[in-house]
């Protein structure tokens, strides 16, 4: 029986290729107002400076490439499968990374950059030219209601029934450059915990709720996250991974 190992990536993950990460000393939150540029309201009130705020993440996305940690997901994912196992990678960023370095089958549970939603009717489509408000909806027809597709602050991430069952349907829980305080993506490791289900944090820094996670290793992505697989793929100094009892 091949090992099923449950992966949540955030914005710690894309960091060294490049892109900005929201919650630390420097991050996004901490030079734009995030009820003007990542809220329903925001967008009703003033939707130019929505649009222009994630037209700058699309331009800042176009630069950036896959690091050494999304190519070495990749590299799991595929190593799992030939053993009989699997990866399920869940992402908490919207950017299109995972897929670019050879990952396949990534749940985005805050959307994607890289797609246009229109406000209205709800319809989806690949687009990473910049936004516009006289951009007219291919199913309804509406112009001025054309979002990123991204999950704004209120609204509900995607996916989630899918993202517990696949947690329940695994033997190892890893968090991978996540905050862990943006719910409810951050309340996965007591779930997992609760399940009997290991759990592991890989981060540049502790997380909000780094005290919860069974093991914890710290360092750059591009170093950390390698050396994991290869651990986990029966590299050098490779650990057996032991069952625990769930948490009280």
């Amino acid at each position: 029986m091949g090992l099923n190992v449950f992966v949540l990536t955030g914005a710690g993950i894309s960091a060294e290729s490049g892109l900005g990460t929201f919650r630390d000393a420097s991050g996004i939150w901490t030079q734009y107002d995030l009820s003007e540029v990542a809220t329903p309201e925001g967008f009703a009130r003033d939707p130019a400076k929505v649009r222009a705020f994630y037209n700058a993440r699309r331009a800042n996305l176009a630069g950036a490439a896959p690091n050494a940690a999304h190519l070495a997901l990749a590299r799991l994912q595929k190593g799992l499968v030939a053993r009989g196992g699997r990866l399920f990678l869940c992402t908490q960023n919207v950017d299109d990374l995972h897929e670019q370095g050879g990952c396949s089958d990534v749940v985005h549970m805050h959307g994607q950059l890289g797609i246009t939603r229109c406000h209205g009717c709800g319809a989806t489509w690949p687009d990473s030219e910049p936004l516009s408000g006289e951009t007219a909806c291919a199913r309804c027809g509406e112009t001025g209601t054309a979002r990123p597709h991204v999950v704004w602050f209120g609204e509900t991430p995607l996916f989630l029934h899918g993202i517990e069952d696949a947690l329940e349907d695994s033997d190892l829980f890893v968090a991978i450059g996540t905050s862990g305080a943006v719910y409810p993506a951050a309340g996965l490791v007591a779930w997992a915990r609760r399940l009997g289900i290991r759990t592991c944090e890989l981060n540049l820094e502790p997380s909000d709720n780094a005290r919860v996670f069974d093991e914890r290793r710290y360092g750059p992505a591009t170093e950390v996250v390698p050396t994991w697989v290869d651990e986990v793929l029966g590299g050098q100094g490779a650990r057996p991974i032991p069952p625990i009892p769930p948490a009280p």
